[in-house]
């Protein structure tokens, strides 16, 4: 492990407490020195220490990303094994991607503090203010066609509001098919994507976190949320990002294995959508009616107003 890894950990572990540079250094086992010249690599590294002649010094909260911090002890077998952290991207999906012909990028994780181009489902942008969300993607390499896309689009909703949940406390719900609302607004988006890359079928599964700040409604075409709003203060970006991964690591080995019973009955818990009537923009045409169910494999169930029965899939729905 790095010096400054070493030292970014304690200092991070610390919360809002200073350290002394001979506390760093012990701790570490480190010379003074060294320990300075760590602590002098984290802040290049972008991170906002604050020094004080009496107590140390110490991280400012909330931290910037960091690939290191992420992924000590996750524990995930697949999804993060491998993490990176950009300044700014055009699309975290898109390097995502471009990273499926190196050895050994099944499972990487690719975040960014700012997205130029982040894509929304149905060619929408994301929109997020820079260094305040989890802007996140998990590429997975496929070759089997073991990752259903649909089942894989409800999954990842669902591993992004168990990962809320986990980190944050808080209680979300899910509107079809894969869109995290917090009170009234939006918190979280997910677009789940499919290419060929060296003749092999890489799904990347993309995640946006409003988490210290929400864009206004103006931008995005309806409310919006964060946690920080909801919760009163800010968040650590790093322990949603780890949630969420740990969540859609559990979902996609219980996919490929075929084991989505329990999906369809994690996604209901969160949804209030049976039985209420809607409109839904399915590839192009609306269907309106009655929901009766729904499912991770067949789609959302819909008795239309017309009296026919359809199911529409995950990929290519809209709830309008």
């Amino acid at each position: 492990m790095k010096r400054a890894d070493r030292i970014l950990e304690l200092l991070y572990d610390r919360q809002e407490a200073f350290c002394l540079p001979d506390e760093l250094a012990a701790a570490t086992g480190m010379t003074r020195t060294a320990a300075d010249r760590a602590v002098e690599e984290i802040a290049r590294r972008g991170q906002t220490l604050e020094f004080s002649p009496a107590n140390g010094v110490r991280l400012r909260r909330p931290v910037r990303l960091d690939a290191h911090l992420i992924e000590r002890n996750l524990g995930t077998k697949r999804a993060g094994r491998n993490v990176i952290c950009f300044e700014q991207v055009d699309s975290t999906n898109d390097v995502a991607f471009d990273s499926a012909r190196q050895a050994g990028a099944d499972g990487l994780a690719v975040l960014a503090e700012s997205q130029r181009q982040g894509r929304g489902r149905r060619g929408r942008r994301w929109i997020s203010p820079p260094q305040a969300g989890v802007l996140m993607s998990v590429l997975l390499i496929d070759p089997a066609s073991s990752l259903a896309h649909d089942a894989l689009t409800i999954a990842a909703g669902v591993a992004t509001t168990q990962g809320v949940e986990d980190a944050c406390g808080v209680q979300c719900r899910l509107k079809w098919p894969n869109d995290v609302l917090l009170d009234d607004g939006k918190l979280a988006g997910v677009l789940v994507e499919v290419r060929r890359r060296a003749s092999r079928r890489c799904v990347v599964v993309g995640i946006g976190v409003n988490v210290n700040a929400a864009p206004p409604a103006r931008q995005v075409g309806q409310p919006a949320r964060s946690l920080a709003q909801c919760l009163g203060h800010s968040v650590e970006r790093i322990e949603v990002a780890r949630a969420v991964l740990r969540r859609l690591d559990d979902w996609v080995s219980r996919i490929r294995h075929g084991r989505t019973d329990d999906l369809h009955d994690q996604w209901l818990y969160r949804c209030d959508m049976v039985n209420q009537r809607v409109c839904v923009l399915c590839n192009g045409k609306r269907h309106v009616g009655r929901v009766l169910d729904v499912s991770p494999l067949e789609g959302l169930m819909l008795s239309q107003d017309n009296g026919l029965r359809v199911e529409l899939p995950a990929e290519g729905s809209t709830l309008l």
